[in-house]
């Protein structure tokens, strides 16, 4: 079983991959190219490295009230650090979506090369991405999508049903023969999108081996939710063999709950990536086995992708010269035997 899952393919950016992939990404240097332009193919690493024509980005984000989002806003500034023909302006990271509409208009109004965006609300900042786009200026969106296809030129997204579909499959093989197993989820916020297409795809793995989720629970992508949600699902079944939390800074939480309970028959997988999960995987002294990555680079993704639009580059190791206008990050499960892989990349 679990073939169609195996078997699934998405577009595979790793977290540094277009940050890193300037070392991917080539082209000629200049001002923002229009569509219809030819761009050279055939070029190398060594040339798209080079320096262009100074691009200044404009960067909008949320509040970092989370430990991912904090990584997102710190990432996006390094990414332009890391370039020497790119000026980053940063507006203060909010929640509400009318302070950040303000924020991409004064982007327009100051006539920057390129905005990136992650927005507190995709459908609400839609209007304002497309008045950008009108006005020349491309917008890479990140993260949270817009409600129309004319808002960017660009979206970098992380995987979220593929999040769910790595930590299901790790768990499957984890369990395998245990038919019987008792597996629990617990979730972030469920109103929210992103929540639900984790499930689901953490359902349909388990559907693919036999396996169903037998007990779950609901926190809100915080120490305290974390531990109170835990709290409850270990009350209520006396017996576990796996746990998958969505989100490794209510983990902290949970993690908490599972040591008060005194439980350790079972093992548990994260999510997102922190570097508190992941240096407890690496000393591999607790339940938490595994962490899935949901990358918090893709704004530093975002602007790196930024760079090569407004210079007019592409992406030198595809065929079809040009940036591609969707990128699916990609959600790797990471354990102890390749931690040294990614802690790099984590989050505090």
């Amino acid at each position: 079983m679990r073939s169609h899952l195996k078997a699934r393919t998405r577009l595979v950016l790793t977290g540094t991959a277009v940050v890193a992939a300037i070392g991917l990404l080539a082209g000629c240097t200049g001002g923002g190219a229009e569509e219809g332009d030819v761009v050279d193919q055939g070029t190398t690493t060594e040339e798209n490295a080079e320096s262009g024509d100074t691009v200044v980005i404009g960067f909008s984000g949320p509040a970092a009230d989370h430990g991912w989002l904090g990584a997102i806003n710190s990432g996006a500034q390094a990414a332009a650090d890391s370039f020497d023909d790119v000026e980053l302006r940063v507006a203060e990271g909010t929640n509400d979506p009318i302070a950040q509409i303000a924020a991409v208009e004064t982007f327009v109004n100051e006539g920057v090369d390129a905005i990136v965006l992650l927005p507190s609300d995709g459908a609400a900042l839609t209007e304002a991405a497309i008045a950008a786009m009108e006005a020349g200026i491309p917008v890479i969106n990140v993260d949270r999508e817009f409600s129309s296809p004319f808002a960017a030129r660009a979206t970098v997204l992380g995987d979220n049903y593929g999040m769910g579909v790595s930590a299901g499959t790790y768990i499957c093989e984890q369990l395998d023969g245990n038919s019987d197993a008792v597996v629990a989820e617990i979730a972030g916020i469920d109103s929210l999108p992103l929540t639900q297409d984790r499930s689901q795809g953490f359902a349909d793995a388990l559907e693919d081996c036999g396996l169903e989720v037998s007990a779950r629970v609901a926190a809100d992508f915080t120490v305290a939710g974390g531990e109170s949600a835990a709290s409850q699902l270990l009350a209520a079944n006396p017996q576990i063999d796996a746990i998958w939390n969505h989100d490794d800074d209510q983990g902290i939480g949970v993690l908490a709950a599972i040591d008060s309970a005194g439980r350790d028959e079972f093992f548990m997988v994260g999510g997102a990536g922190s570097r508190s999960a992941m240096e407890a995987i690496e000393a591999d002294d607790s339940v938490l086995k595994a962490t899935i990555i949901y990358p918090s680079t893709q704004a530093a993704d975002g602007v790196a992708l930024a760079r090569l639009i407004a210079q007019g580059k592409t992406m030198g190791d595809l065929i079809t010269p040009g940036i591609p206008n969707r990128i699916v990050l990609d959600a790797p499960v990471v354990t102890k035997d390749n931690v040294d892989q990614y802690i790099d990349l984590s989050f505090e």
